[in-house]
């Protein structure tokens, strides 16, 4: 009997190239252009790189935070199961140049979202990066303070939104730490007339030319993403003038985009040029009772062939299998205008 050797080389070839395809690690859903050491985020999602994911959002845990609620929140989210959580920042109370009282405050932070059972990635608002030795704290501890990362083949743009030039930073943060004082000793209405208040920084926020063409270049080498998912503390795209999310919107086109940021501590959601804008609550922050739009929530995202599916789930709305808030949360008020006492704004 003859051998046909070009048949048995052939299968041979095919052997070796599918016996090395089968040992091949398979390629991680998660990318990044950042070192292994010093990033943002607390561990790399290492889901299935398959086409649908879930993550979850949690919005300001600020300006009067309310104690237990962040530790129902994790708990509620490791419920729900997501592959990473994001924030939109005001991780801390902050507004301090005491960096002793930093490490105090983002180490019971971090210890208290260390209990989730999916990554976390970090953003910074206006009471993490109040001033520049807050802003090198921060670099120091998390690393970029504005940064991007793909997840399955979904690009996401973490910024920013305090991001002015040091000496504009230190005029805000000691026009903030005078109207700050008046409001703590009752003088609200000699506060509200201040230079703080007329600052459009203190409501919008601003970015840099610098953080624009980052992300410029970032939109421009990711040219065939399912989606851009754009995330930020104070609404800069509502900020007239230099400094807003104009480079970014126009450099995004008519691609499929969803900005997301927090800051003000009441829910809303703007549609802007066909595209979804939403600006979340509170997972813990100071609320103001007269709004039925300060709760406390967790937004979960669900991403298929189809694009996002957003979910905004309200605290007091998550049971455990056995009908109740985790970590007795019943204790707790997620709602201002509903508790029986006010929670301070």
């Amino acid at each position: 009997m003859k051998i046909n050797i070009f048949f048995f080389l052939t299968i041979s070839v095919a052997f070796v190239f599918l016996t090395a395809q089968c040992n091949q690690t398979p390629k991680s859903p998660f990318d990044h252009n950042l070192p292994i050491t010093n990033t943002p985020w607390s561990s790399e999602p290492v889901g299935k790189p398959v086409d649908q994911f879930t993550f979850a959002i949690i919005g300001d845990l600020n300006s009067g935070e309310r104690a237990g609620v962040l530790e129902v929140a994790v708990e509620q989210i490791n419920l729900l199961r997501p592959e990473f959580i994001l924030s939109i920042g005001d991780l801390v109370e902050g507004g301090t140049e005491d960096t002793t009282q930093l490490k105090k405050e983002y180490d019971h932070f971090d210890d208290r979202m260390s209990k989730a059972k999916a990554p976390f990635f970090h953003i910074g608002g206006n009471h993490d990066l109040t001033n520049p030795v807050m802003r090198q704290y921060w670099e120091h501890r998390y690393g970029r303070r504005y940064y991007h990362f793909v997840y399955q083949h979904v690009l996401f743009l973490m910024m920013d939104s305090e991001d002015y030039n040091q000496a504009r930073m230190w005029e805000i943060y000691k026009a903030r730490k005078h109207a700050l004082e008046l409001l703590d000793s009752g003088k609200t209405e000699l506060a509200q007339q201040t230079e703080y208040f007329k600052m459009p920084e203190r409501g919008t926020g601003e970015i840099s030319d610098e953080q624009s063409a980052y992300f410029e270049q970032v939109i421009a080498e990711h040219p065939d993403v399912r989606w851009t998912f754009v995330l930020m503390h104070k609404p800069v795209w509502m900020r007239e003038g230099k400094g807003n999310l104009s480079r970014i919107e126009t450099a995004l086109g008519s691609r499929n985009f969803t900005v997301i940021n927090g800051h003000l501590h009441k829910y809303s959601y703007t549609e802007r040029n066909k595209h979804d804008y939403i600006m979340v609550a509170t997972t813990g922050g100071g609320q103001d009772a007269k709004s039925d739009m300060a709760f406390d929530h967790i937004t979960l995202v669900s991403f298929n062939e189809d694009g996002p599916s957003i979910a905004n789930l309200r605290m007091d709305g998550i049971l455990d299998k056995k009908a109740k808030i985790p970590l007795d949360g019943d204790k707790f008020c997620f709602q201002a205008s509903k508790c029986k006492e006010p929670v301070a704004p």
